[in-house]
């Protein structure tokens, strides 16, 4: 059974995000329900979701470039340490038939990919609204903030947020 499934909770109202976030929790959940046929078959529908995540991480990478983000941003720094850990678990399994890390990183990816896509991934769907960003165009209504973004597009994540709000709490 999936640990993961399309629900109207992780919906973000961005055609485009949404479409893409439901296609990695359709891959993830055949990617589960291959892992009670065989290992092979469960590394071949994985490759599939390392294929598609390294798209779609790509994809929002390259709207938050296009809308003012640093490319030291904690949202973009995520995408790169997950696809990392994807791409170890194909290794492991690849060159040393090792299933284990394959089997464990699943169900870890459904409760991350929820937590992401409820998180960083809803602050950067209000930030490309908020700017009018066409993604199919890459074309902006408004231009993005003279300072570059280094947090993960929502105000509390950013450096200026966790600052006043540690300086608040020692008051």
């Amino acid at each position: 059974m999936p640990t993961l499934t399309w629900t109207p909770e992780l919906a973000l109202d961005h055609a485009v995000m949404d479409k893409t976030h439901q296609e990695f929790v359709e891959l993830l959940s055949a990617t589960e329900d291959a892992l009670a046929v065989s290992h092979e078959q469960a590394l071949a529908c994985y490759e599939s979701l390392v294929e598609h995540t390294v798209g779609h991480f790509g994809q929002e990478d390259r709207w938050m470039a296009a809308t003012g983000f640093a490319p030291e941003n904690c949202h973009s720094f995520q995408h790169a340490q997950v696809l990392e850990l994807m791409h170890e678990v194909t290794r492991l399994a690849k060159t040393d038939a090792d299933f284990g890390p394959l089997e464990r990183v699943l169900p870890e990816l459904g409760r991350w990919f929820a937590m992401h896509a409820q998180s960083m991934d809803a602050a950067l769907a209000s930030h490309l609204d908020q700017l009018g960003f066409d993604p199919a165009t890459g074309v902006l209504a408004s231009a993005p903030a003279a300072a570059p973004i280094t947090g993960c597009g929502g105000s509390s994540c950013s450096p200026a947020a966790t600052a006043t709000t540690a300086e608040s709490e020692t008051a």
